[in-house]
């Protein structure tokens, strides 16, 4: 059943035309050439919408990825150079369509960073890199950027010299000895306001004095009460409410849809107490918006709420913190992890919510476990 409902899901988002192995995206509306090569699924993106330029890019996108496959089989590229390989990793994200366009911005971002701390590696033939040079660059890079900045960009690394061993420019991968590990990530010290801190918050943000506070202030606690990404929170609408069965509908960005999902799919999450109340004193304020009104008035709100902390002296907040907030007063309030999970949207069934909110369901369940007693005295 699982596979016939993803089977559906594809064919609405790909959309066949009257010329072979050119299909749409139906959220994008971008064109992509997809055939086989070698037995293998190739996808290319066209770079437009507009059918008939796809039309006639088709046959040299189609000639120059079947030349580069050839190219890869025949391994007769032993002098193929990083940059070259790079190029080719890059092709392979930007037409794939699993991965949406911010995490292929992220790619590139994070392959400029490499060049930029090592610029002699563009030039450099794959099989010219030694496991010396490898372990140099990684002691240099992991002084600079995080441990999430580095692992990434430690993992394309080792993905084009992949391409390297495809193309038969080496047998082994230098960036995968045991001393070119993995940094260890730790997650970020949660310092989060207590209610009565985060009421006050609140009201010095709405008491700001600008056009804008007000709904400065109802973001917060839009995403607060609601565990929304900020780039979530912006696209919800009053239609995405629903005050009989109490839910929230999170559609996310309309192009690209939710982190982590098929464009189109969406969650739902709950409405607690102060959600509804928020919302129905909105919507009993603003009765002449239609269903198609965007919820939020505004998109971020991070000066406000910097100006707001300092006045109210507790740490420094962001849009995300607002998520953090939210999952730990659920888990605070007994709700399970599992259940906190689904609700923010993971799909991993708790284990990244496990890692960053486990310590809380620890100290929760102590704080139940005094409660309990045998004793009448």
């Amino acid at each position: 059943m699982k596979t016939n409902m993803d089977e559906k899901s594809a064919s609405r988002l790909w959309q066949k035309t009257k010329y072979a192995n050119l299909v749409r995206n139906a959220s994008s509306g971008k064109y992509f050439a997809r055939f086989r090569s070698n037995g293998k699924l190739i996808w290319r993106g066209l770079d437009t919408d507009v059918l008939s330029t796809a039309a006639q890019r088709l046959p040299d996108k189609i000639k120059e990825a079947r030349d580069e496959q050839e190219l890869l089989a025949s391994g007769s590229d032993p002098r193929i150079t990083f940059e070259a390989a790079a190029r080719m990793y890059i092709e392979r994200i930007n037409a794939s369509p699993d991965f949406k366009p911010k995490t292929k911005a992220y790619h590139q971002e994070r392959l400029d960073a490499f060049f930029k701390s090592w610029p002699d590696a563009k030039a450099k033939a794959i099989k010219d890199f030694t496991k010396a040079d490898c372990i140099e660059w990684r002691n240099r890079f992991a002084k600079d950027y995080s441990p999430t900045s580095f692992n990434h960009t430690l993992g394309i690394v080792r993905a084009i010299f992949e391409i390297g061993i495809e193309a038969g420019a080496r047998r082994d991968n230098p960036a995968k000895t045991k001393e070119m590990k993995r940094l260890s990530e730790t997650s970020k010290r949660l310092r989060l306001p207590e209610p009565e801190q985060f009421e006050k918050f609140v009201q010095e943000i709405e008491s700001g004095g600008s056009g804008h506070s007000k709904p400065c202030a109802e973001l917060v606690q839009f995403l607060a009460f609601g565990g929304f990404r900020i780039t979530e929170a912006k696209y919800i609408t009053w239609a995405d409410c629903d005050f009989v069965r109490g839910k929230i509908t999170v559609r996310g960005e309309p192009e690209t849809g939710l982190k982590g999902r098929r464009s189109g799919e969406s969650r739902e999450v709950p409405m607690i107490p102060d959600m509804r109340q928020l919302l129905e004193r909105m919507k009993s304020e603003r009765t002449d918006e239609p269903k198609t009104a965007a919820v939020m008035r505004v998109r971020e709100c991070q000066r406000a709420m910097d100006r707001a902390a300092k006045v109210v002296g507790i740490a420094r907040l962001t849009h995300h913190d607002l998520r953090h907030l939210f999952a730990t007063r659920c888990i605070e309030s007994g709700v399970d992890i599992p259940t906190v999970s689904r609700w923010l949207g993971h799909r991993d069934g708790g284990a990244l919510a496990m890692k960053v909110y486990g310590h809380l369901r620890d100290q929760h369940s102590a704080a139940m476990a005094n409660l309990v007693r045998f004793a009448t005295k």
